[in-house]
């Protein structure tokens, strides 16, 4: 079924709950795990966009994303899955999250949805919408209960 997960974990509610569904989907499925963390950033920041090893990064700046990266880590080999990457990325989280789907191969990405009303969605846009136009693989967009 699945061989290949991209978990999106920005650790809200939403996103918590996104990684339990992945978890649970990896188990069953026997899949490998590429845990994703995305600082969304303006144009002409510190970083540069694009997509990071968790290791190549030190200082300040990016330390809470590295600490959430490995939080997730954590939590997913603690529930039996062994096979399981981290990755940072910095720029626009559709964009960072379409691009490790693409070169890992995934199969399925699992994200998040947060409940926004009709003027912020018109002017943020959405994630899963977002994605679902711009991946070649399916998206579980999970809810926080």
């Amino acid at each position: 079924m699945y061989r290949t997960l991209l978990l999106a974990f920005d650790g809200s509610a939403e996103g918590r709950a996104a990684l339990q569904q992945g978890i649970d989907l990896a188990r069953l499925c026997h899949a490998r795990v590429h845990l994703l963390s995305v600082l969304k950033i303006a144009a002409g920041a510190e970083y540069g966009e694009g997509l990071f090893s968790l290791d190549d990064f030190e200082g300040e700046n990016v330390r809470h994303l590295r600490e959430l990266v490995a939080e997730g880590l954590a939590l997913i080999r603690a529930e039996g899955v062994a096979t399981v990457d981290g990755h940072i990325a910095f720029g626009q989280p559709v964009e960072q999250i379409q691009h490790l789907a693409r070169k890992v191969a995934a199969d399925l990405i699992v994200v998040g949805h947060h409940h926004r009303g009709p003027l912020a969605r018109w002017w943020q846009g959405s994630l899963s919408h977002g994605l679902i136009d711009h991946v070649d693989c399916s998206v579980l967009v999970a809810l926080a209960r």
